[in-house]
């Protein structure tokens, strides 16, 4: 296959020293042609799906068993491109006005995230205000509708890129002309989405800690405005597809045991790409933390594993000390793209600080004026 690729090469006046640059130059020339050309673009992912819930839906915001939470994310990808994607992100939200007179409550938070890659440092930085309302519907259940909104600015060290007309015969000379006529632009633009969510509790309690069963399910579409993307003075623009989720997780506590099973399922789409990521954690309980108190946390180990189509298998351990967490995770690439990666994937890490409802004592603000 490569001789005949050299042959063709050759045929039409083309150094085959070209071919034999680099695998990791052509990849992120490639690349960079992309982001110039403005064709489909795709949002960041996480491997963490239970690690990044506000970028899953906003719905999610504040609806959880707590009062506010912190995550921070950071996740590299294909290193063996030589300048991988980085993507940092921050979450912060939390449901305030709880009270046990009410069956309604707001959730309110903050998301933001950088990601870059390449030669040129294309980077996207997105601020985003999330706000929520969430109903109980009984005891067992609850139903959160969810907003969220903000700038997003696009940009990059255009000067670093690297065109076809640079090319002198043997290598790539910067200092030559580009012979393109576009002038590339930093770029922002406002960004908004939706969505709703869904959860089903049940306990089974016991002396030493109560058993729980709980489904929750959650949709999301960001990009409700098509935001347009001009990169350039020319007349040709881009509109950002709408990004849809799907999302289901759950948390089974086998009753007498330590152990845990903790599924997570998001599909999403974001034309022209569709995405699945499913799998697992299992828990094991090292410590129950104390029901009146909540002097004493639960502290857990988890081991996951997921799959995501036609890229990778996930491998995610998890640490969580009740109030603070640490998840590593790390991906094993299979897509074509492995020819070049030779499997590397890509690595991500999040640490998640949360106040806990989960003692009486902690929960002592909701009974507040409930006569």
């Amino acid at each position: 296959m490569e001789k005949k690729l050299i042959r063709y090469l050759k045929n039409h006046h083309i150094c085959p020293g070209l071919f034999k640059m680099k695998l990791k130059r052509i990849i992120i020339i490639g690349l960079l042609a992309i982001i110039q050309c403005n064709l489909r673009s795709q949002d960041i992912h996480f491997s963490q799906i239970q690690e990044s819930p506000l970028f899953i839906s906003p719905a999610y915001t504040g609806f959880f068993n707590g009062y506010y939470r912190a995550i921070a994310n950071y996740r590299t990808q294909w290193s063996a491109m030589g300048n991988p994607f980085k993507t940092m992100a921050l979450q912060l939200d939390g449901g305030f006005f709880k009270n046990k007179k009410r069956n309604a409550f707001i959730g309110g938070g903050l998301t933001v995230y950088n990601d870059a890659a390449g030669i040129a440092n294309f980077s996207i930085l997105s601020v985003g205000l999330n706000v929520s309302g969430i109903l109980k519907l009984s005891n067992q259940s609850a139903f959160s509708v969810g907003l969220c909104g903000g700038p997003v600015t696009n940009n990059a060290n255009y000067p670093k890129l690297i065109f076809s007309q640079q090319y002198n015969g043997e290598k790539f000379d910067e200092t030559l002309p580009t012979g393109e006529s576009y002038s590339f632009r930093k770029l922002t633009y406002t960004d908004v989405g939706a969505g709703l969510a869904y959860e089903f509790v049940t306990k089974k309690i016991s002396e030493e800690r109560d058993y729980i069963t709980s489904v929750k399910f959650g949709v999301g579409a960001y990009h409700l405005n098509s935001p347009k993307l001009d990169y350039t003075a020319d007349p040709l623009f881009y509109r950002l597809p709408v990004r849809y989720t799907f999302h289901a997780t759950g948390l089974f506590d086998i009753t007498g045991t330590a152990v845990s099973i903790m599924p997570n399922v998001l599909y999403q789409i974001q034309r022209p790409a569709r995405q699945l990521n499913l799998g697992t954690h299992v828990l094991y309980r090292f410590k129950n933390g104390t029901k009146i108190t909540g002097e004493k946390k639960e502290i857990k180990i988890g081991l996951g594993m997921y799959y995501r189509t036609n890229d990778a298998f996930i491998a995610q351990v998890l640490f969580d000390m009740g109030v603070f967490a640490i998840n590593v995770a790390y991906d094993y690439n299979i897509s074509p793209y492995k020819i070049a990666t030779k499997g590397t994937g890509g690595y991500e890490i999040s640490l998640r600080y949360n106040k806990l409802a989960d003692a009486l004592f902690a929960k002592k603000s909701e009974y507040k004026n409930t006569k």
